[in-house]
């Protein structure tokens, strides 16, 4: 092993041996620490402050001796760590001694305090020897105390005696400033008095000497007070309720009033508040003065604006422009005079104006409960909604700014302005349904005038029907629509509803008119023109009614009419034009009773009579207008169907009808073969066996009818055979 090797090997042994040392003499400072811990008793965490020294030590002595560069430091590690420890014990030391100082003096100064205590418990004990000897001499002062007391009161009512035996004289003199207005003064001394009378029931409560007995005797001696508040405020509450007034004529006069109500508060406040318990509150207070005031002027507004109840209908609109210019004229009283005489804190015009817009719709309420017609409705709506709150009364230039109407809310609530315009639009349409009817009855009298109607600008006859009816519906929607769009919609579907049942009513005089006309022709002369009126009337209703609705519907409603309306409508008008054309048949009557037969073939007349009174009758309809006239043009079916009747007919070859009738039945599948049989016998020259084969045919090709086929001859009836004219047996013989 080399030198440097055995250097190497010897090294540890060198440096386990410092370590040892050093170590130690860590542990000793540590086991001295603990003796001086078991001697003057132990520290707090004395085992964790042991543990973490050993612990620190190890790892230092670790670091420093496992580094052989360190090796070379291990003297001067071992003197630091004898000067360290040198240190150490020294401030140990010092800390001792200076703990061991404390110590003393602490015993020292417990010593003095024991001495002082002891000195001040035998003074104490000599003090309540004195008290327990001198215990008879205080009970003996219990009665100097009361006459004290006694005396202190009556040198109280001495004091107060003067103004005790003055009571009775002073009341007739504020008694008499009362009637001499002189507000003020007069209630000087009512305060004086009412002071008197209150320090001395305070004085009894406090020394717990107020008896009934003693409280009777006080009231009866200042029975007047209780006469005399009462008497001002009688004279008060008349000064404020005349304070509109008195504003302009005597304002000193109101602000006295004002003056003893504030003066009033304030006693009201002082005895409140030294009232708390267990304090004394005299009778009749707190008097609460400014509310009354309020109330006395609520009263008063009430009384003088909202009692006049109108005797007659017509006069509500004028009751209601009455209460417009007085209530205007009020406000700007309190705005120009009655606030500079009024304090701030009254906020006058609020409250004034609150009590107006209060005191109105309770009166509105009122006028509610009446049995009213749509005009006042109306009125009452219309000044409701859009007056009052306008700047002809709440918003008028003269109440700007201090008036701010944006805070009132409305005067009636949603809920009965609903009602109320539900019941408008029930009124209403019981007017126009009496008033239409009326209408319809006189319209339906005219019909059977010997006059016929007047004609328009086109020449086309008409009557004053729709021009009434659309004249009254639009003044209806036109009022509607001054108080809300909500009322114009209601009222205009309900005018569609009574325009419905107009044209019902219209249908059923219709039925009516046709039925008289038949039974007595004489009496309707003018029956034709007056349906073609109708028919007029029905088409201008149609347009007056889109025109009068346009703006009134919702944009998917406001292009096509109502369906149960335009039903109702097209019902009327398809009446007038069925009766027309009933009556036209009519007329044809005795040409068509001679059809189907040889005569209509062979004779002119029959022909040229029908074409005259379908003439005539055309020319009246053209006095119906357009679209209507045109309903009286021939259909193409019917057009086709004589053509086709036509060829059968004037067949000349009667072989070949057989041919022809299957074409025109497969046509025409509804025809029956009695239709067939009074054709070929219309032509006259069709012999019985074509006769029976043309049916044979007809028999071997039976017809279904086609689906949607509209039919034609099975409405037509088939009228029975003449008869042969033939003799008796007798005279044929």
């Amino acid at each position: 092993m080399g030198f440097c090797d055995q250097v190497w090997w010897h090294q540890p042994l060198a440096v386990a041996g410092n370590y040892h040392e050093i170590t130690g003499r860590r542990a000793f400072r540590v086991k001295r620490l603990a003796a001086f811990t078991r001697k003057y008793g132990e520290w707090p965490e004395v085992e964790k402050a042991e543990k973490l020294a050993r612990g620190a030590a190890l790892k230092w002595a670790s670091g420093v001796f496992y580094q052989t560069h360190k090796l070379e430091s291990l003297g001067y590690y071992r003197i630091r760590e004898i000067q360290r420890n040198s240190s150490i014990q020294s401030r140990i030391k010092s800390t001792v001694q200076s703990y061991l100082e404390g110590v003393s003096m602490g015993l020292e100064q417990l010593h003095s305090a024991m001495a002082d205590v002891q000195y001040v418990h035998q003074a104490l004990g000599s003090v309540c020897q004195e008290l327990a000897s001198n215990a008879n001499s205080f009970q003996n002062l219990q009665s100097l105390r009361e006459v004290a007391v006694e005396y202190a009161q009556l040198g109280s009512v001495a004091q107060a005696l003067p103004r005790l035996f003055s009571v009775h004289e002073l009341l007739p003199e504020i008694f008499d400033l009362l009637q001499h207005q002189h507000l003020l003064e007069a209630h000087t001394g009512l305060m004086d008095l009412e002071s008197l009378r209150d320090d001395i029931l305070a004085q009894l409560h406090h020394h717990n000497l107020l008896s009934s007995s003693h409280l009777a005797s006080i009231e009866s001696y200042f029975g007047g007070l209780p006469r005399l508040n009462s008497a001002l405020a009688q004279h008060l509450w008349h000064v404020v309720a005349s304070g509109m007034r008195l504003v302009s004529e005597d304002p000193p006069l109101f602000v006295s009033a004002l003056r003893i109500i504030e003066r009033e508060e304030s006693i009201d406040a002082a005895l409140l508040l030294r009232a708390q318990p267990p304090g004394f509150l005299p009778s009749g207070r707190p008097k609460c003065w400014r509310k009354k005031f309020f109330q006395v002027i609520q009263d008063t507004i009430v009384a003088a604006r909202f009692q006049a109840v109108p005797n007659l209908v017509q006069h509500l609109p004028r009751h209601l422009a009455s209460l417009q210019s007085s209530i205007l004229a009020d406000l700007c009283v309190v705005k120009d005079l009655m606030a500079q005489c009024c304090p701030p804190h009254y906020n006058i015009i609020s409250a004034f104006v609150a009590m107006y817009h209060q005191g109105l719709t309770n009166h509105l309420h009122h006028i509610l409960t009446w049995d009213l017609d749509k005009q006042e409705i109306f009125a009452l709506l219309h000044w409701t909604i859009h007056v009052y709150p306008s700047p002809e009364v709440m918003t008028h230039p003269s109440l700007l700014p201090e008036v701010d109407a944006s805070t009132l809310g409305p005067l009636l609530p949603t809920d009965t302005v609903d009602h109320l315009e539900e019941t408008y639009v029930g009124k209403v349409q019981a007017n126009i349904a009496q008033w239409m009817q009326k209408t319809l009855e006189i319209e339906f009298k005219e019909w059977f005038s010997d006059k016929e109607p007047e004609v328009d600008s086109q020449g086309c006859f008409q009557t004053s029907l729709p021009i009434i009816v659309m004249k009254m519906l639009d003044e209806n929607i036109r009022a509607a629509s001054l108080i809300s769009d909500t009322l114009r919609q209601k009222v205009c579907s309900m005018t569609l509803r009574e325009l419905e049942a107009v044209l019902g009513s219209l249908y059923d005089k219709l039925v009516e008119f046709s039925n008289e006309h038949q039974q007595e022709p004489a009496a309707s002369t003018c029956y034709t023109p007056y349906l073609l009126a109708t028919l007029n009337n029905c088409l201008t209703l149609s347009t007056s009614i889109s025109a009068l609705y346009v703006n009134d519907m919702s944009p998917s409603e406001s292009s096509k009419m109502p369906l149960a309306l335009n039903a109702a409508l097209e019902k009327a008008q398809k009446k007038a034009g069925r009766l027309l054309l009933e009556e036209m048949l009519a007329d044809l009557q005795p040409s068509f009773a001679q059809l189907p037969s040889r005569r209509w073939l062979s004779e002119s007349q029959l022909m040229t009579g029908v074409c005259e009174v379908t003439v005539k009758h055309v020319r009246s309809f053209c006095k119906a207008h357009k679209p209507i006239s045109k309903g009286l043009a021939e259909n193409e079916q019917t057009l086709k169907v004589i053509d086709d009747l036509q060829e059968l007919i004037s067949l000349k070859d009667p072989s070949m009808l057989s041919l022809e009738v299957l074409g025109f039945v497969t046509k025409y599948p509804d025809i029956s073969d009695d239709h067939i049989s009074m054709l070929l016998e219309l032509r006259g020259d069709v012999s019985k066996e074509i006769r029976n084969s043309v049916l044979e045919i007809m028999e071997q090709n039976p017809q279904v009818l086609p689906e949607n086929y509209e039919l034609v001859f099975s409405n037509i009836l088939v009228p029975a055979p003449e008869l042969p004219f033939c003799l008796g047996k007798s005279k044929c013989a």
